[in-house]
């Protein structure tokens, strides 16, 4: 293996990327320039973080707003697929992965780095998400996974591995549970999470309030859809981030957007998690209403088929590979009709579409009221149902025979 010079490491200014640095320079005899994406996960985790960077050791520390990007390249069209994986997870964390790997390639690419390093553990699936994304945009750079590498296996043994060097931190001991944030959504892990017997308590939910102390008037979201995607919100037009946060915030207000799952990892680990996707859970909902309206059955079921597919693509961080976007493109392609107008109602940790139209629309009340009509002859429906129906009209009439 030829000599590293340079890495470029997935930095997050947490107590794992902190030791990181002084490891990488230790065990590798390297640079190191720490690439931040900001993805959304607040103002908060990202202050001082430069500096951070630079005490531990990291000759740079690049910092890249990625929250626009990620909304519009990677959140809308997975929205239009109807991705959920496991039915009930909005993909928070997936998503995200692989907008940040591939700008942690350009970096490393721009600054002439020999290789590039995440701190992901060796349970997780973000590994393989990092490492996938790696492998299909630069394969000719060197991947480094200190948690696969390193002897440091605790908490306790990172601190004190910073301590001895005197590299400051803020992390302490006391850090119970696990949480990554982005735009979309935030993921809490650990505690009392981790037996499956206990009910999340408040410390589990971040961003929403318990839907048991939500308002008790609901309040109503106006959505303007264009080919399956927000582009108006309140008749308001906003761009793909702004919309998403708006919307997070009026969600997160009425306890929208909760959930408490176990999950199947990709490794083979089950994994228990509270998610909190408040807007991403509105902007799914507007979709699919529209959906209901301009999809035909056949259409509406290779829609879901797609869903189903992409789901798992994207969970297990395939997200750049030809079969990953033909399902997107596909999807892009039904969601052409898809635009219209809903109203959303908000309350008690729902979100439920109460109105919607579209000028796309197939659905038509002549034809599907209940009263009398002059467009639809009941008779007809006779020949169809003898058609429909005539692979198990002959299969019978065989059987009889048989008999």
């Amino acid at each position: 293996m030829s000599k590293i010079s340079k890495v470029v490491l997935a930095y997050s200014g947490g107590l794992d990327t902190s030791a990181i640095i002084p490891w990488l320079k230790e065990n590798y005899d390297c640079e190191v320039i720490a690439f931040v994406a900001d993805v959304g996960q607040g103002e908060e985790e990202l202050v001082g973080i430069e500096e951070k960077a630079i005490a531990s050791g990291a000759i740079k520390c690049i910092v890249a707003d990625l929250k626009e990007e990620m909304v519009a390249d990677y959140i809308y069209p997975s929205l239009k697929t109807g991705a959920v994986y496991e039915g009930k997870y909005l993909l928070g964390t997936s998503m995200a992965r692989p907008i940040i790997a591939k700008a942690q390639v350009e970096a490393a690419l721009a600054e002439g780095a020999d290789a590039v390093c995440h701190g992901c553990t060796g349970k997780g699936n973000d590994q393989v998400r990092f490492e996938s994304t790696y492998a299909a945009l630069a394969p000719h750079l060197s991947v480094i996974a200190p948690w696969r590498e390193w002897d440091l296996r605790s908490r306790e043994a990172l601190l004190d591995y910073l301590a001895e060097r005197n590299i400051p931190t803020t992390a302490s001991l006391e850090k119970i549970y696990s949480r990554d944030a982005n735009a979309w959504h935030i993921s809490t892990e650990g505690g009392v999470l981790e037996d499956t017997w206990n009910q999340p308590n408040e410390l589990c939910w971040v961003w929403t309030v318990d839907p048991e102390q939500a308002p008790d008037e609901a309040e109503y979201v106006s959505l303007k859809v264009e080919q399956g995607e927000v582009v108006e919100v309140n008749g308001e037009s906003l761009s793909p981030y702004q919309a998403l946060a708006y919307l997070n915030q009026l969600g997160a207000k009425h306890g929208v957007g909760r959930i408490d799952i176990v999950e199947n990892r990709l490794v083979g680990i089950k994994s228990r998690g509270c998610y909190e996707t408040p807007g991403g859970t509105i902007m799914m909902e507007a979709l699919r209403a529209v959906e209901q309206l301009v999809l035909d059955k056949d259409s509406f079921l290779f829609r879901e088929e797609l869903a189903l597919k992409a789901s798992h693509l994207i969970y297990d961080g395939r997200w750049f590979t030809p079969l990953c976007q033909s399902v997107l493109a596909a999807a892009g392609t039904l969601a052409d009709m898809v635009s219209g107008e809903v109203v959303i109602k908000l309350y008690k940790g729902q979100a439920t579409a109460v109105q919607k139209r579209s000028a796309n629309s197939l659905y038509s009340e002549e034809f599907a009221t209940f009263g009398e009509d002059e467009v639809y002859d009941h008779s007809h429906a006779g020949g169809f149902i003898r058609l429909y129906s005539l692979a198990s009209r002959i299969r019978a009439l065989n059987s009889q025979k048989k008999n």
